[in-house]
């Protein structure tokens, strides 16, 4: 029963910041500069690179994120194995959050336009 699932600490965020959802990735961020919130969708089979060099990681990931507050770029950089699981990540010019504190930050801004 998987009525009550584990939330994710500051390390397992740090090497795995995605989410699996059906057949979705679902990765949220936060910028360095603003402070603004990004949830990001990547579909398998679509979203990702395949990367012949590599026979040990052949799928990445290479996205630059721009909100609409600032003009900092974000840049998420991630390799994944045959099955999808991730190898390497990185993110530059912001830090990966939990799902917890994104739908946390959607429901005080549901609860200030009221």
């Amino acid at each position: 029963m998987w009525f009550f699932k584990k939330r994710k600490s500051d390390q397992e965020l740090q090497n795995n910041p995605f989410y699996k959802e059906g057949n979705l990735l679902v990765v949220y961020l936060k910028c360095d500069r603003c402070g603004e919130y990004f949830r990001s969708h990547l579909r398998i089979g679509y979203d990702f690179i395949n990367d012949y060099d590599n026979a040990a990681t052949p799928y990445k990931i290479d996205k630059v994120y721009v909100g609409s507050k600032c003009p900092n770029k974000i840049h998420l950089l991630a390799s994944f194995s045959a099955s999808y699981k991730v190898k390497s990540v990185s993110l530059e010019g912001g830090k990966f959050i939990t799902k917890e504190e994104y739908e946390r930050m959607i429901q005080e801004k549901k609860e200030e336009e009221k």
